[in-house]
């Protein structure tokens, strides 16, 4: 640790704060409050989209009680993405996508809170950070994947972009989907895919499953539209 001791940090209170500039902090005489943002209704359709406050969780979102079906983990997995609500880097080219749900017990039929939820995808062009061997992601580099904790009510949600198809083999192209890796302590892991509904290259995939496949419908902010979908996961005990 460079120009300031850990000694002097460690020892707290006013040494401590004066080390790093902060041993006096005091509110400019002349700063004014901060403003509102606005009235909640400013928002328009994104309000459409996002479940209203304080909305209690209920058994509907996790239709038919089955566990979520497994699907491969890919050759792009990597482990200690980010905590960050979304899995893009800042102005990433592509279609606005916003993926939400919650995660549920299959025994107890109730949402799980602090499930962890790791999510890697390819970009808008179907590539990976990490699928090109020769030139591989700097340390602490990650694009296009995250991790998340759920709420108190199971619930998650993230801003990506609609992934690109690319080549399974000479002939053939992966349909667009989104790679989970859902744990939490009381229940089984689960690693699955989540797929789309119409994406021309569903049809003869060896790997997707009819019941990761969902819906995808239009929102609207300003004059910017983006696609919105729900991805329940149901996970089953231990």
């Amino acid at each position: 640790m460079s120009e300031i001791s850990r000694r002097d940090l460690l020892r707290g209170g006013a040494m401590g704060l004066a080390a790093l500039g902060l041993g006096a902090c005091r509110l400019p005489s002349n700063a004014a409050p901060t403003e509102s943002s606005g009235k909640i209704a400013d928002y328009g359709d994104y309000l459409k989209a996002a479940p209203a406050a304080g909305q209690p969780a209920d058994k509907a979102g996790a239709a038919g009680w089955a566990p979520t079906e497994d699907n491969i983990e890919g050759p792009f997995y990597r482990s200690g993405a980010p905590y960050r609500a979304k899995i893009t880097p800042p102005l990433e080219p592509g279609t606005v996508l916003l993926v939400r749900g919650r995660v549920w017990g299959h025994d107890t039929k109730k949402p799980l809170s602090g499930a962890v939820l790791d999510i890697w995808q390819a970009n808008a062009k179907g590539r990976y950070d990490n699928d090109d061997r020769a030139h591989p992601p700097g340390k602490g580099v990650f694009l296009n994947r995250a991790r998340l904790i759920t709420d108190e009510n199971g619930y998650y949600e993230y801003e990506t972009v609609h992934p690109g198809n690319y080549p399974l083999d000479q002939t053939r192209l992966r349909p667009a989907h989104i790679h989970y890796y859902v744990r939490h302590p009381r229940y089984r892991d689960l690693i699955t895919q989540l797929y789309f509904k119409g994406d021309p290259h569903n049809d003869g995939d060896p790997f997707i499953k009819p019941s990761l496949i969902i819906d995808l419908r239009q929102g609207k902010v300003g004059n910017q539209s983006y696609e919105i979908g729900d991805f329940d996961v149901v996970l089953a005990a231990k």
